[in-house]
């Protein structure tokens, strides 16, 4: 079991910053090991573009995006080898959206605080946060 204290939540959005789909990790856990997790969750879509940190920056990773169809938008680390020289700047600024919906996420006092003891309580809250984001995105009144 989790501790609370020790969860990540993982997160997929959309372009807009909506919450598509989540899983829950330990705290201590590599990004990079937890892509095709990441990948697997929420709708069935096929976007053409990744953006994410450089926390996901690895070989393994790269050629995962590519074998799915999808061009990864990943800065490369500052002593990577073979670093190529384009990077889309312009493209990997529209990460802020994510960043964005996490802070969405967060508003939630329970969420933020970890004050969940367990992991499934602590991840049914977020679902429950994430559809009411959902909710109130479609909600015009």
């Amino acid at each position: 079991m989790l501790c609370p204290r020790r969860i990540a939540c993982r997160s997929k959005t959309d372009f807009g910053g909506l919450p598509l789909g989540f899983h829950l990790t330990g705290g201590e856990v590599s990004d990079s090991t937890q892509l095709q997790t990441s990948l697997d969750i929420g709708p069935d879509v096929r976007p053409r573009a990744a953006l994410t940190d450089k926390g996901y920056d690895a070989q393994a990773n790269r050629a995962a995006f590519g074998a799915r169809g999808i061009v990864p938008v990943i800065p490369h680390w500052a002593n990577a080898r073979n670093r190529p020289t384009f990077f889309p700047k312009l493209l990997y600024k529209e990460r802020a959206r994510i960043e964005q919906a996490m802070g969405k996420l967060k508003r939630f006092k329970r969420i933020a605080l970890r004050c969940e003891k367990a992991a499934e309580n602590y991840g049914a809250f977020v679902a429950f946060a994430c559809s009411i984001i959902l909710v109130k995105s479609v909600h015009t009144a």
